[in-house]
């Protein structure tokens, strides 16, 4: 029988926070089984049938990941919103990530405003000379409208307590942005 003080000096910090965390994740995975997907049989008869089973992203062992139980009372239009909101978040998030990773590469060294932008990426917004976030507010406003008129409904068009409505024809998150030519022609390819 080992004693506990045996135990003890071969224990760490290190090795005793490492347990922790083995642990908790063990923990985690086991209650996944907790948020396996919901059946869900909402479609419509419009080709492009938006169902929370269908979604691209929704991969095995998880299927349809919605734990806090979003898409539980939602149809079709509002999942389709639901899913324009999280394609379009994150991009922004992917594209700010970027632009931290850019700014800190080229701090102090950059030929825009005479290389006056130092510190911290998080700064940098700020230290940029006058004018110059105005016309960066224009961008992303032009931006922004040019995905409404892709997307949305005119709201002449619509109904006044129906807001904010996709057109029928638009996938979310599809502004037809593929400089590259990398999205494939085929749409069961993009399953």
């Amino acid at each position: 029988i080992i004693s506990i003080t045996k135990i003890d000096q071969y224990q760490t910090p290190y090795t005793i926070t490492t347990m922790m965390k083995l642990a908790i994740a063990s923990l985690l995975a086991g209650s996944a089984a907790a948020f396996a997907p919901s059946p869900m049989a909402k479609t419509s008869s419009a080709m492009n049938a938006f169902t929370a089973a269908d979604l691209p992203g929704a991969l095995a062992p998880m299927g349809f990941f919605d734990p806090l139980g979003f898409a539980d009372g939602a149809d079709e239009k509002t999942l389709k919103k639901y899913r324009e909101a999280e394609v379009t978040h994150g991009r922004v998030a992917m594209l700010a990530v970027i632009g931290f990773f850019v700014g800190e590469a080229v701090e102090g060294s950059s030929f825009l405003f005479d290389a006056q932008i130092s510190g911290p990426a998080i700064t940098h917004f700020t230290q940029v000379p006058d004018g110059w976030d105005a016309l960066i507010v224009t961008m992303i406003g032009a931006a922004e409208a040019q995905r409404a008129q892709i997307g949305w409904v005119d709201p002449a068009d619509g109904q006044y307590d129906q807001p904010g409505l996709l057109r029928d024809d638009y996938y979310p998150g599809d502004i037809g942005f593929d400089p590259l030519g990398l999205r494939p022609e085929d749409p069961e390819e993009l399953n």
